[in-house]
């Protein structure tokens, strides 16, 4: 059984930057389920949304400009904080290496882009590859540290609570470590933790169509919920309005920055739908826009609708947009001179775990970062670029509030956590008979002996047919009735299905070897069921949650949805 004093399950820019805080003298772990550097921060092109330059832009603007995206549900008191934070977590990005860009003719000025819903110029970037940037100098520097220790092709399986040994005597749960499959041996190993983190990203592989990689199936998410800790706002999913539409490409994004830098919206007949629609037409914030162009799609029968830059010159998006520029163009589309065919794909999850200002969650000891969190930063829309600002902010709030639990004769962290229990914590150590035993609430002196993973299942010969139909059939289910538009029979209707699958998966789980792709679809279907149960709960419009049955907001819905 491994044993480190903080888990942190997930390798995107939350967890990593967390990880790098941590001293020699506190061991780290950090398993991921595909290779280091996978992960939806990796594919993000934007950029990070912080206010770096004050005699052009203030924190206010920025705070107002949270606010307005998310409609009313988001906690102001966290976007104050988040926003104040931002230019600390800047600093700390740059030491380990983080290289944003900057105007030729001034070394010491950021270049800064603009996105949707922002008043000023004030996303942070790495021409159109930032995410790509910041995760190989935040992997780049965790390699480096020798407390450190990184397990790749490593999924989870299932948080290890108390109340799940039955040994728990106090008000809330604690968590005390988690099981992993090993892919490359599919051996499942037990770790315990004194502190687990999740950063395991969203779940846009929920849907049939998502700019997000093939680990982005939601596990942290399920496997809290699985835990018993309390899950926030899923009914608010993310819908990107530019997605690249061609046969050979696999939703790729076309990032917001392009609209930032005054690409057009535009139907097939040239027409500029989104003018009449919001004050800042085609940068208008991602639900409104997708919303918009799902509706032009209904209403034309067109198959996509279009992005022009064609006023901007050559040599600019080569530069400003390297990547996408030759990406697009290897697809046969010069959009200098060809306008850049487009449609909506699901891209980021606004809820997740409920958490407190620090990543605490409502079982002890358990924090969740990143996209995986509800911090109440997004409420019932995210910000262009707010999301890799939040990562780091609470990765290091997150940091800040853990360390006193290595200090000798300290308890530990947290308390009044997202549903806490004010600092009264049990610990458990191995007592007469290898057993677990309570004490005073300090860090044992040995870790706690858990107990090993049984596997009495079969192997299963038609294992691959079975996930691959499920998993299809999930995706177009939530596509088709839990996507940009709702309606009451939809979501019954989805619900209805999800409930008849999560029955024949279930009883798979639990009869035949657990593999990675069970795993997911497991994930994947839990997830699914969150969302819609959330989403039949809101009976209004708000934000990213758009129903047809009930078209506009509601005061008495004014608050976040938690299960």
């Amino acid at each position: 059984m491994e044993h480190f004093n903080i888990l942190i399950i997930g390798s995107g820019i939350a967890g990593l930057s967390l990880a790098n805080r941590y001293g020699k003298d506190i061991s780290v772990g950090i398993f991921t389920k595909k290779e280091e550097a996978e992960s939806n921060t990796n594919y993000a092109q934007g950029g990070l949304a912080a206010v770096t330059n004050l005699t052009k832009d203030s924190y206010e603007k920025h705070v107002n400009d949270t606010l307005a995206a998310g409609d009313g549900l988001c906690d102001e008191s966290v976007v104050r904080m988040v926003v104040e934070e931002g230019p600390s977590v800047v600093k700390d990005l740059m030491d380990w290496g983080v290289n944003f860009s900057k105007y030729s003719g001034n070394g010491e000025e950021f270049d800064l882009g603009r996105e949707g819903g922002h008043s000023e110029r004030r996303v942070l970037h790495a021409g159109d590859i930032t995410g790509r940037e910041i995760e190989k100098a935040l992997a780049d520097t965790s390699r480096k540290k020798q407390n450190i220790k990184i397990f790749e092709n490593h999924i989870g399986v299932d948080l290890i609570t108390a109340h799940k040994l039955k040994i728990s005597r106090g008000k809330n749960d604690r968590i005390l470590g988690a099981y992993f499959l090993n892919k490359k041996n599919d051996g499942v190993i037990t770790v315990s933790a004194d502190v687990v983190v999740l950063a395991t990203g969203g779940a846009g592989k929920v849907f049939l169509y998502t700019s997000n990689p093939d680990i982005s199936t939601g596990d942290g998410i399920a496997m809290a919920h699985r835990a018993g800790a309390k899950i926030a706002n899923m009914e608010f999913y993310q819908f990107h309005p530019t997605i690249l539409y061609h046969p050979d490409a696999k939703s790729f994004l076309i990032s917001e920055a392009l609209r930032g830098e005054g690409g057009i919206l535009r139907l097939k007949d040239g027409t500029p739908f989104m003018d009449k629609i919001h004050p800042l037409k085609s940068l208008a914030p991602r639900d409104i826009v997708a919303r918009t162009i799902d509706f032009e799609m209904k209403r034309t029968g067109d198959e996509c609708v279009y992005l022009d830059m064609t006023h901007k010159s050559r040599e600019f998006l080569e530069k400003r947009f390297p990547d996408i520029f030759k990406t697009t163009l290897g697809f046969g589309i010069d959009m200098s001179k060809r306008w850049i065919p487009v449609v909506p794909a699901a891209h980021y999850l606004c809820g997740g775990v409920l958490t407190d200002k620090n990543g605490l969650t409502s079982i002890d000891n358990l924090y969740a970062i990143g996209e995986v969190a509800c911090t109440g930063l997004h409420g019932a829309n995210r910000l262009a670029s707010n999301s890799l600002l939040e990562g780091c902010v609470f990765a290091k709030k997150a940091y800040e509030n853990t360390l006193h639990i290595f200090k000798k004769g300290d308890g530990f962290a947290g308390g009044n956590g997202a549903g806490g229990n004010n600092g009264q914590f049990c610990e458990y150590n191995e007592g007469p008979g290898g057993g677990q035993d309570f004490f005073s609430g300090k860090i044992a002196e040995k870790p706690a002996i858990l107990p090993e993973w049984k596997d009495f299942g079969l192997e299963g010969g038609d294992e691959l047919i079975v996930v691959t139909h499920n998993w299809d059939e999930l995706r177009r289910t939530m596509w088709n009735y839990v996507g940009i538009v709702r309606s009451n029979k939809r979501l019954e209707r989805a619900k209805r299905r999800i409930d008849n699958l999560l029955a024949e998966i279930k009883e798979y789980y639990w009869n035949f070897k657990i593999t990675p792709d069970l795993i997911e679809l497991r994930n994947i279907a839990e997830v699914a069921k969150l969302i819609i149960t959330s989403a039949m709960l809101r009976k209004e419009s708000r934000g990213t949650h758009y129903t047809i049955d009930y078209p506009y907001k509601d005061g008495h819905f004014k608050h976040p949805t938690v299960l």
